[in-house]
């Protein structure tokens, strides 16, 4: 069965599998700005957002888009101050640092453990409630 879509970018249409609406071309040529983004700044240390989208010719909002996929990283002297979504501390990369990172996941953990204990106990309630097997008739064997 085809899914097919509209790209979001260019309009094209496409055959739709998972992920952004974008047909292979776009993603492609999406890929190839990102690669040229990274090299720049590996090369320009100490630009800015604003003179990185300039000379890359590339929005603002797609290097933003990268920086929260983790995607790029940036010094301790970058002028692009990137902050905790948390607890407003500053990072690298991504939307928390390494201690809200932590936080989230030992939380998720935890309620994926307390599920499954509860999930454990229900089903050996259910076992315990249901008549055992050596109750009932029995047969002689002759």
């Amino acid at each position: 069965m085809s899914n097919i879509r509209n790209c979001s970018r260019c309009g094209k249409m496409f055959n739709y599998i998972a992920g952004e609406m974008l047909c292979d071309v776009c993603k492609k040529e999406i890929e190839e700005k990102f690669q040229e983004v990274k090299k720049y700044i590996q090369e320009n240390p100490g630009s800015g957002l604003k003179q990185i989208a300039e000379d890359c010719s590339c929005p603002a909002k797609q290097i933003k888009k990268w920086i929260l996929e983790e995607r790029l990283m940036f010094t301790e002297n970058s002028p692009i101050q990137i902050t905790c979504e948390n607890c407003g501390a500053r990072i690298a990369t991504g939307r928390l640092c390494a201690k809200c990172k932590a936080t989230v996941t030992n939380a998720l953990n935890d309620t994926v453990k307390q599920r499954q204990q509860a999930l454990a106990a229900e089903l050996a309630k259910k076992q315990a409630q249901q008549p055992s097997s050596t109750s009932g008739m029995k047969f002689l064997k002759t």
